[in-house]
């Protein structure tokens, strides 16, 4: 195994392109957890706004319509999980697992035509001398601006829930629904809200992976990101600034799995490829052993209001 074809300088700033899209669906899921609602339907939603976000972006030559047409198309989808949940007070799991399979068969229908396509790409963000910085030029500040929004999110999201008060309101609505509707709050629209907000940054998630990172539209793309976006909620104990720690953690992981098999390393490729899942595994291991979660209260429970 060759160690020196591996760069560094070019393996950190892949490591910032591969945590993007698990960033983005995890920040979104995040605010849908601390809202009080468990949809598992991220995987389904991520694929569907890669399909869609590629098809638009193909038609019209336009990236960045992709990436808008993406976020609609999975808050869509969130919004028919929102509906079945919050209104008919579906069970939480079974209709987010429903959502997942919704996803996968409908990005296979729509996506079959593309099949093949190379897809227009976001370009890199000129930031002037900053991009000329010798080693970190390249490693953080040659990227696109969908990078750097995703940071940008990180403190956003972060702020949002520390310090507004809408985002103390969405917390309340997580830790006790029913406090929150006796104080006059409307759980259900909160709540609705909060999903559709999830649905958008799983959709530009997935637009990430098939408009950026590979680029081309190929069914299953996402290759289970999505279920290691609410993975990373729980490791990052429902706090956005961990979250953006265990996204790029997997996105190393990710990464050094791939730079390894190039560097002819001397484990089966299949073990390699499976990394990121096992260490997904044995960290939310871990995290059910060490016995404190500081999950939200009202977490996958239904509320109804009596009155």
């Amino acid at each position: 195994m060759d160690l020196s074809a591996i760069n560094p300088v070019l393996l950190v700033a892949s490591i910032m392109v591969s945590a993007t899209p698990i960033l983005l669906a995890a920040l979104g899921e995040l605010v849908v957890e601390r809202a009080g609602v468990l949809n598992l339907g991220v995987e389904g939603m991520m694929i569907t706004g890669a399909v869609v976000g590629f098809a638009i972006a193909v038609n019209t030559g336009s990236p960045l319509l992709g990436f808008v047409a993406a976020a609609v198309a999975a808050s869509a989808l969130s919004l028919a999980f929102g509906v079945l949940t919050q209104f008919l007070l579906s069970n939480q799991v079974a209709t987010g697992l429903g959502l997942t399979l919704t996803g996968l068969g409908l990005s296979s229908l729509i996506g079959k035509p593309y099949e093949g396509i190379k897809s227009p790409t976001l370009p890199k963000l000129d930031l002037g001398p900053l991009s000329d910085l010798p080693v970190v030029g390249r490693m953080l500040f040659s990227h696109d601006i969908v990078v750097y929004f995703s940071l940008a999110l990180v403190a956003a999201t972060w702020a949002f829930l520390k310090y507004t008060r809408a985002g103390l309101i969405l917390r309340a609505t997580g830790e006790s629904h029913d406090s929150a509707h006796a104080l006059g709050y409307k759980v259900v629209l909160i709540r609705l809200a909060a999903i559709l907000y999830g649905g958008a940054c799983a959709g530009l998630g997935g637009a990430y992976l098939s408009l950026v990172r590979v680029p081309q539209w190929t069914e299953g793309m996402t290759a289970g990101a999505g279920w290691i976006a609410l993975a990373l909620v729980v490791f990052a104990s429902w706090r956005a600034g961990r979250v953006l720690v265990g996204a790029y953690l997997f996105g190393g992981v990710t990464v050094l799995q791939l730079n390894l098999q190039a560097a002819g390393a001397d484990v089966p490729v299949a073990l390699l490829s499976a990394s990121p899942y096992v260490v997904t595994i044995l960290v939310l291991v871990v995290i059910s052993a060490r016995g404190h979660h500081g999950a939200p209260a009202a977490l996958g429970k239904p509320f109804h209001a009596t009155s």
